[in-house]
């Protein structure tokens, strides 16, 4: 099934946000990872880190005026939930190395079948920086990846990477619009599949092998 790519962010996004539990801190990455924030329930308590500065991000209002000074790390103007605060990347960072973050969500080029990561760049593409994505993996407690299953027909969930990793062996969980991946000492764990696909597009759309359990879930987000 063809879905456009707003549909694809809205479902990854949607299906991450069930991922958080009351409490948590979570840093959320450029682009597509920021969404998450916009379906986690009002009455839920968790806390989004920034790494460019703040926790206490709140959901995106595009009714609200927006304050060039209170953007995420993607420079996008968001909103703060109660007791918001703001600090030097110096700050920022030791929140991110030091284990205080309980999960964050981040995007791809590539994930293998042993939990690597490629987030950072394309050979011969120009290439802004890292951002804090290697401190982030390595010092958050659980690593969630959220990307679209493939990049034009091209599988992004693959056996080994082709270009240069983030870290190795780091993520926890793979969400796309397909389906719901775990990464666990065995191999990638096929947890759910959204069931505008079937089984045999989600396999053949993936290039790494796929354990598929016996009790596989269908799941609408």
């Amino acid at each position: 099934m063809e879905l456009s790519k707003e549909q694809c962010r809205e479902i990854i996004a949607k299906r991450i946000a069930q991922e958080m539990h009351e409490g948590d801190v979570i840093t959320l990455g450029i682009g597509l990872p920021t969404e998450v924030a916009n379906y986690i329930p009002h009455d839920m308590h968790v806390i989004f880190q920034s790494e460019n500065g703040m926790t206490g991000v709140g959901h995106r209002d595009l009714s609200a005026p927006e304050n060039p000074l209170v953007t995420n790390a993607g420079g996008m103007a968001v909103t703060t939930r109660p007791g918001a605060v703001f600090f030097d990347t110096a700050m920022s960072f030791a929140i991110m190395r030091g284990g205080h973050v309980d999960a964050t969500v981040l995007g791809a080029l590539e994930v293998d079948e042993h939990g690597n990561l490629a987030s950072w760049m394309i050979p011969g593409a120009f290439v802004p920086g890292m951002g804090g994505a290697m401190d982030l993996v390595v010092g958050a407690k659980k690593v969630i990846i959220a990307m679209e299953h493939t990049n034009k027909g091209k599988p992004r969930i693959v056996k080994n990477c082709s270009i240069p990793l983030t870290a190795q062996g780091e993520v926890d969980l793979i969400v796309t619009e397909r389906c719901v991946i775990e990464v666990t000492p065995q191999g990638l764990l096929l947890k759910e599949i959204n069931p505008l696909f079937s089984l045999d597009e989600v396999l053949a759309a993936t290039e790494a092998t796929l354990i598929v359990p016996d009790n596989l879930l269908q799941k609408a987000v």
